[in-house]
């Protein structure tokens, strides 16, 4: 089986262009590369494309590499713009969407209405690499030429986010999936979660409910496995192996789709669960509730009581769909989680896993 070589996301892209635009910008020089930290701490090496003066600012760039995976933005030139900024005595960053990145325009998702498309995470991992070169306030334009058509492919017309694509990523790293590689791993780690003597796996979609299980419940080494997209294939594996118990957690953008019939949960091939949490929301409050682009925005509508409300009934509909795709021997329990890896509903019970 090929081994899928991993790449870089626009964020980790956009950190190492703004600050190889710093460096040159604060007199450091111009850099051929540039060392930019990960969010779990690990310090990288990008090449840059470019660095050049541009009357009161310094111009960077790196051109993206998704590694084997066949993301839209693989090969796209990541350009930062960075200036100082006059007007601020605090060190601030500023963050604004120059051509090709988009700005968000309506409520719902993690970034604030007339703000440009870069999701926290990386919002973060380019304050930090300008707080390497400088303590001055900066104002960092990002720019992806082409941008504009390129994100006619992807979901941010949909999701409200005009003129371009976003800067995203939550581990700095693109990692690839080819289905068939991706199931054979995933069949070798149900195998080995059984041989190593795990009775009660927990299955998370992605790194945020990896994080939230090490946070909130008591798991061994090789007892959390990540599913990514394959819901359907992984959970018609169980019945070859002796679980006793199953912990389901996640956010429910992804885990909502199970309760829908959606077993690939796979943005471009699954609709957003929004509508269907939604609807689910205004029954359990028997009142209307906003629509929302996404599950997220949904969620951030509703008190905090009705959040458990909601949630905690969700959880109950995920819990059903997989107990019935297992089957029965094996006792299920949901927990849902929020972006910060708070709890926001649960159903089951919890106590092999509780601390």
């Amino acid at each position: 089986m090929k081994v899928l070589r991993e790449g870089f996301t626009t964020g980790t892209c956009a950190a190492a262009a703004a600050k190889a635009a710093a460096l040159l910008l604060a007199g450091k020089g111009r850099p051929e590369s540039v060392d930019v930290f990960l969010p779990d701490g690990e310090r990288v090496t990008l090449p840059v494309l470019y660095a050049r003066k541009k009357g009161a600012a310094a111009v960077a760039a790196v051109r993206k590499d998704a590694g084997d995976d066949p993301d839209i933005t693989d090969g796209c030139t990541i350009v930062a713009s960075v200036s100082w900024d006059a007007g601020d005595d605090e060190g601030g960053v500023v963050i604004e969407a120059g051509e090709g990145v988009g700005v968000v325009t309506k409520p719902g998702l993690s970034v604030a209405p007339g703000e440009a498309a870069v999701n926290p995470v990386p919002r973060r991992m380019i304050g930090e690499a300008l707080r390497s070169v400088t303590d001055r306030g900066v104002r960092v334009t990002l720019s992806i030429p082409g941008g504009e058509t390129l994100a006619v492919k992807t979901f941010n017309p949909r999701l409200g986010i005009a003129g371009g694509l976003s800067i995203l990523g939550t581990s700095g790293r693109v990692r690839p999936f080819s289905c068939p590689a991706l199931r054979a791993s995933l069949q070798c780690l149900l195998a080995m979660t059984a041989a190593s003597g795990v009775t009660a796996p927990v299955l998370v979609p992605g790194r945020i409910g990896k994080r939230a299980a090490k946070r909130h419940f008591r798991v061994g080494c090789g007892q959390v496995v990540e599913v990514g997209n394959e819901w359907g294939f992984v959970l018609d594996l169980f019945r070859e192996y002796s679980f006793y118990s199953l912990l389901v957690l996640g956010h429910p953008g992804k885990l909502a789709k199970l309760a829908f019939g959606r077993w690939d949960t796979h943005s471009s091939r699954s609709e957003s669960a929004a509508a269907g949490v939604a609807d689910v929301a205004a029954r359990t409050l028997k009142r209307t509730v906003a629509d929302s682009r996404t599950v997220e925005g949904v969620f951030s509508l509703l008190e905090p009581r009705e959040r458990e409300q909601v949630g905690n009934v969700l959880a109950g509909m995920v819990r059903r769909a997989v107990g019935e795709r297992v089957g029965r021997g094996v006792e299920t329990a949901v927990v849902l989680v929020d972006m910060k890896g708070d709890i926001i509903g649960r159903e089951g019970d919890l106590k092999p896993w509780q601390l």
